[in-house]
């Protein structure tokens, strides 16, 4: 009698050859440098967080972390060449909250956030605080709004650019007091800085991060933190909450994304690397020092976390009428 494999035995021998080619992938993972890329230019939020776990998290996986900055169309840039790269764990996605708030932004976005991306790892939740130049006579956030009031044609504010989290954090800020203020884009963090520092622009909703040490140094003037809490590195400043606009609560955050498709088993090893990073004493210390919250975790969490943002920011796009752009 001939033993006869039926189509339903093939289709579970090509899933168990497939499943053991996948495991064999995992096991050699990585063999080569893994890219990680920040689509914005170096200076901002998430150039520092990917720079702060680069060295670590590569000496965990025993391969170089190569952190890629690809800057340009609100972090479309960056975030689409990862969409489209291939699913194998060596090309990652370090970003931020312009991911799930760009499509209320652009008509058009090349990639799906939802279905093109996979969440490997949540990395830190990140408040910003409203700086000004020293030379900006408002010494509290209720002066700045009686500024803006008075003067409103001599008021701008500056972001990394369209989608970024300043621009966005503004913007609820603006809806929430009803003022009206000229918005200069940038192509990063740390050029929006450099020219707030120099008193080019009037205020930026800025990371804490990328502000403290200007705050420190006496270059800029904090009026007023983001969060619901005020923040250990700034206990002496006031939430906005505080300062007169009671519910307003708003943080970015940063996360780690693969291609869509990238196997379990690579996304897994990723997770637990860049989770035993981000316990590393020097990261723990650098993060603390720079007022952000490690957060960590499964992917799961991140993507439970994203969705709800990706749904929040459209809520309030129905409230807040953001500009659309092509």
């Amino acid at each position: 009698m001939m033993f006869q494999i039926t189509p339903l035995m093939r289709r579970l021998l090509a899933l168990m050859l497939l499943t053991c080619a996948t495991w064999a992938t995992a096991q050699d993972f990585p063999n080569r440098p893994i890219r990680l890329v920040v689509p914005y230019g170096p200076g901002g939020v998430t150039d520092i967080n990917a720079r702060t776990l680069a060295t670590r998290l590569g000496e965990i996986l025993g391969q170089s972390v190569v952190v890629d900055n690809r800057a340009g169309g609100a972090s479309i840039v960056g975030s689409d060449a990862v969409a489209k790269a291939k699913p194998d764990g060596y090309t990652l996605l370090l970003t931020s909250t312009a991911l799930a708030a760009n499509h209320i932004l652009f008509k058009k976005i090349p990639y799906d956030p939802v279905k093109d991306l996979m969440p490997v790892s949540f990395v830190s939740t990140v408040p910003t605080v409203l700086v000004v130049h020293t030379n900006v006579p408002a010494q509290n956030l209720k002066e700045l709004v009686q500024l803006a009031r008075s003067k409103p044609e001599a008021m701008n504010y500056g972001s990394a650019g369209n989608g970024s989290g300043n621009h966005l954090t503004t913007e609820v800020f603006l809806n929430t007091t009803g003022l009206k203020v000229q918005h200069i884009p940038y192509k990063g963090g740390g050029a929006v800085m450099a020219d707030l520092v120099a008193g080019q622009v009037t205020f930026v909703f800025a990371v804490l991060p990328t502000a403290l040490p200007f705050i420190t140094s006496g270059k800029l003037r904090a009026l007023g933190v983001s969060s619901a809490q005020r923040n250990p590195a700034l206990p002496d400043v006031p939430t906005v909450a505080e300062s007169g606009y009671p519910g307003f609560n708003v943080a970015e955050w940063v996360g780690i994304f693969a291609p869509a498709g990238t196997p379990a088993p690579i996304v897994e090893k990723l997770n637990n690397a860049i989770n035993q990073t981000l316990k590393h004493p020097d990261v723990v210390a650098r993060f603390k020092s720079l007022g952000a919250d490690i957060v960590g975790g499964p992917p799961s969490a991140l993507d439970t976390y994203f969705r709800s943002e990706v749904n929040k920011w459209t809520r309030l796009a129905e409230q807040v009428k953001f500009e659309a752009a092509d």
